[in-house]
């Protein structure tokens, strides 16, 4: 149609420019038109356009315009020939474009099938789906991991293939998917068609970037399962041996409470000194474990919650009649419902041993230095005392004799220091410290009969010497003004209640009452916590000093 108007479109101006008179074109007017229809159409059609348009336009020119034969013929034949040659030429452009698109449609086929096969026959599930996750293909690996006919899954949704747990990690991914990345990949469960699950390793990619056309997702699906149970064995081994590796040297064990026996490896048994075994009941070990200790290792563990620690040392009787010291540390475990303890073993029979060694040297060391502190404070008491005696009258064997009075008095209350073992009461440590200052009404004592005992008594008492000492030098008792007033009793009725003790100074101290440096300040607890009691508080007034410690009644009496 297109081909036949232009003919007529340019007869009609032919002959409408030969009645006219117009400009004669020498044919040239044709040209465009041969042009178009030879583009349009085969070489045959424009060549029998060609024919036609020059007899049209030689008629045109011989009957309307009178034209010589001769020229217009030459000029007809001219047209023919260059018709014929446009024709032949876009005739040759046509033959050579249609050979080259079918080369590349057969390579495009040849490519779509080898993609084909390989999306058929590939060891990976693979399929195309939706922007809204409706499955549109798949691959015939893909139905047999999830145990579908391939047909079976076109048109299900991915979320309807992913374990419930799993589908919200799956709506995160096709988020970042949209909005991060062109690709985005996880490992999830999917179940199959008969409600098992697999562990697969699932990768979702754009397939268009510019626009999302229906078909804008594909997946590939990879099984994972056993992989993943390999992982998670692995974790669990590992966890057992990191256990006891990191210890050094260490037995481990594993008691199972269903079947009543234990496990362990060869360094647990030689630690209990039997012969190695993969288990044992757990009543064979009734014989070597301490009747005391029996139940912290046969006892289940009760409502367990996996994970939590379990740690007790027990005491064992071996065969040639040691008794050693082991150490059982681990955890609780839920193991498809069957209660157990799992954990290392340690002899400690060597470090209890050295620890004991240890606390009785330091417990002899600070009791040196307590010596050494207290023997140092003694001279400064001395010499206050000879200050704040006279001699009255001049009479100097009075003052002789009221000084080895107090000097006796000292030397009570430092015995009593050194040789306290238990059944003073706090009235009679007090008092034997500040007996050089209650008759001359510089002290004043107040409380009730509250028997201390042990080392308690002894550390009250250095609580007390420090006190007095302080005061001595730095307080009251060394001013003749001044007086100190001691009292403590329980602070309600009830048993068991706290004893609140109160140092009470009134009067001008002379310097700063307590550093918190050296061996005193530890002693009172002016950091921390004293040596017996606890709550200890200082308050410091111009005109006098306080102190006060609370004690427990078990702690003292104990």
């Amino acid at each position: 149609m297109a081909s036949t108007a232009v003919v007529v479109a340019t007869l009609l101006f032919e002959f409408g420019i030969s009645h006219a008179g117009g400009t004669d074109l020498a044919f040239l007017e044709f040209v465009p038109a041969i042009v178009v229809i030879a583009f349009l159409e085969d070489r045959r059609i424009a060549a029998a356009a060609t024919l036609l348009l020059a007899a049209a336009g030689l008629g045109a020119r011989l009957i309307i315009k009178h034209q010589p034969l001769a020229d217009e013929l030459a000029r007809a034949i001219l047209l023919v020939l260059s018709g014929g040659m446009i024709a032949m030429l876009f005739d040759r452009s046509r033959q050579g474009l249609r050979a080259a698109m079918d080369v590349k449609l057969a390579a495009v086929e040849a490519a779509e099938s080898r993609y084909r096969r390989a999306f058929e026959r590939a060891a990976l599930g693979f399929a195309t789906a939706s922007d809204r996750g409706e499955l549109l293909g798949v691959n015939k690996r893909l139905g047999v991991l999830l145990g579908y006919g391939q047909n079976d899954l076109v048109g299900k949704r991915l979320d309807e293939l992913v374990h419930q747990d799993d589908r919200a990690l799956l709506e995160n991914s096709l988020n970042a998917l949209r909005s991060q990345a062109p690709w985005f990949g996880s490992e999830i469960r999917l179940t199959r068609s008969d409600g098992s699950t697999l562990w697969a390793s699932v990768t979702l990619s754009l397939s268009a970037s510019d626009a999302i056309p229906a078909d804008s997702l594909f997946v590939v699906v990879d099984d994972i399962t056993e992989r993943r149970a390999a992982e998670e064995a692995l974790r669990a081994q590992n966890e057992w041996l990191d256990l006891a590796l990191s210890a050094g040297r260490l037995g481990t064990w594993r008691i199972e409470y269903d079947k009543s026996v234990i496990a362990g490896s060869r360094q647990f048994w030689d630690i209990l000194g039997l012969s190695p075994a993969a288990s044992r009941p757990l009543s064979d070990l009734s014989s070597i474990v301490h009747p005391a200790d029996w139940g912290k290792l046969a006892s289940p563990p009760g409502k367990v919650r996996p994970g939590a620690n379990y740690d007790v040392e027990i005491r064992i009787q071996r065969g040639d009649g040691q008794v050693r010291w082991v150490a059982l540390r681990g955890r609780e475990e839920d193991q498809g419902g069957r209660d157990q303890r799992i954990g290392i073993a340690a002899d400690l029979t060597e470090r209890r041993q050295t620890t004991l060694l240890r606390a009785a040297v330091r417990r002899q060391e600070k009791l040196m230095q307590e010596q050494r502190h207290r023997f140092s404070n003694l001279f400064p008491v001395i010499t206050a005392i000879v200050k704040m005696l006279g001699a009255p009258d001049g009479d100097v064997d009075k003052f002789k004799a009221t000084l080895i009075d107090r000097i006796r008095a000292l030397e009570a209350t430092h015995m009593l220091l050194t040789n306290s073992a238990g059944g003073s009461t706090i009235r009679d440590l007090v008092g034997q410290e500040l007996g050089p200052f209650l008759q001359g009404g510089k002290a004043t004592i107040t409380g009730a009969d509250i028997k201390i005992s042990g080392g308690a008594a002894e550390s009250f008492a250095m609580i007390i010497h420090e006190l007095t000492t302080n005061s001595i030098k730095h307080g009251v008792l060394g001013d003749p003004a001044g007086a100190v007033e001691v009292r403590w009793d329980f602070n309600s009725a009830e048993t068991g209640a706290d004893i609140v003790f109160e140092w009470i100074e009134t009067g001008r101290r002379r310097a700063a009452p307590i550093t918190r440096q050296g061996f005193g300040s530890m002693v009172l607890g002016v950091d921390g916590t004293p040596l017996v009691g606890h709550s200890s508080q200082f308050q410091v007034r111009e005109d006098g000093f306080r102190y006060s410690l609370r004690m427990s009644s078990k702690e003292v009496q104990a």
